[in-house]
């Protein structure tokens, strides 16, 4: 199969691509400099432009491109920087695989739990109506923007995805040098749930929504089971044989990272749903089982 990815260097996109092509699958990867390899595409989201010729022949395209949400302190700059390169992003792909002649038989558009908001002990499925403030409100436009692969007829699937347990980047990858020197600790009350999901299974849900193709909407991407913060840190000190002795008091969450703590504050009790209806199956479902394989190799 010809796949096309967006955002092929990022934790995710390089353990997709890599997976991909060690199934002897043919990967495109779009990229926003001037192409220096056979399997680079031209592409630049902010003027919503795409080399289609690239992805002629593509069976299934993969969007994962856009800025780091817990890269930077949320400055007004940066939350315009956050939501251009996902919506308009988002935008320029979905018209592009429209305007193929021969289309893909699935464009899979990369979104977040952010959508649900704060549910606190609530757990939610992809049922669950979006929430408040400014995560949800980009996921719903973000969303939205993939109108003209919808409109053009192409199964389009929203991966949800959760709290990416790997060592190698994302958010849980700062975790784990603190907790190895044995710094680690929950963060305010701890009660918080985190939804969480190996990067192993993210890769493979994401091949699964690629495959399955009663797959189409929104899809949650997290484990079965999500625990609190209280319970991830407990985790990360019994895998990683370290004290968790120091908790990061909310006040100081807020002062030095601003409007992003209500991120790392917030609770988020996230169900798969889609996922488990439609048979897949977890490889490391449980939190502990998840750090596990990334304390092991930094591609888990």
């Amino acid at each position: 199969m010809r796949i096309a990815v967006t955002g092929s260097t990022g934790l995710i996109g390089t353990a997709l691509v890599r997976s991909l092509r060690a199934d002897g699958h043919e990967v495109v990867r779009l990229v926003r400099r001037e192409p220096a390899a056979r399997d680079e595409v031209l592409w630049d989201p902010q003027r919503q432009h795409v080399d289609t010729n690239g992805l002629r022949g593509c069976a299934a395209v993969v969007h994962l491109a856009g800025a780091g949400i817990g890269d930077r302190r949320w400055t007004e700059a940066y939350k315009k920087e956050i939501r251009d390169s996902r919506v308009l992003g988002t935008a320029a792909i979905a018209e592009a695989v429209a305007s193929l002649d021969e289309r893909p038989r699935v464009l899979v558009s990369g979104s977040a739990i952010g959508y649900y908001g704060d549910t606190g002990d609530r757990a939610v499925d992809e049922s669950a109506p979006p929430g408040y403030g400014f995560l949800p409100t980009l996921c719903v436009d973000w969303e939205a923007a993939a109108a003209a692969a919808q409109e053009a007829g192409i199964r389009t699937v929203f991966p949800r995805t959760g709290l990416v347990v790997a060592r190698g980047g994302g958010a849980w990858g700062r975790l784990f040098p603190l907790f190895r020197a044995g710094l680690g600790g929950r963060m305010g009350d701890g009660r918080q749930y985190w939804s969480f999901i190996a990067l192993h299974d993210h890769v493979a849900a994401l091949r699964h929504l690629i495959d399955t193709e009663t797959l189409e909407g929104p899809v949650n991407l997290t484990a079965p089971e999500p625990v609190t913060n209280r319970e991830v840190t407990a985790a990360m000190g019994r895998v990683l044989h370290r004290p968790t002795p120091f908790p990061v008091p909310a006040a100081a969450l807020r002062l030095a990272l601003g409007e992003l703590s209500g991120d790392v504050l917030g609770s988020q009790r996230v169900l798969p749903r889609a996922l488990l209806d439609s048979g897949f199956s977890f490889a490391f479902p449980t939190v502990d089982e998840a750090v596990r394989a990334a304390s092991g190799s930094g591609a888990a």
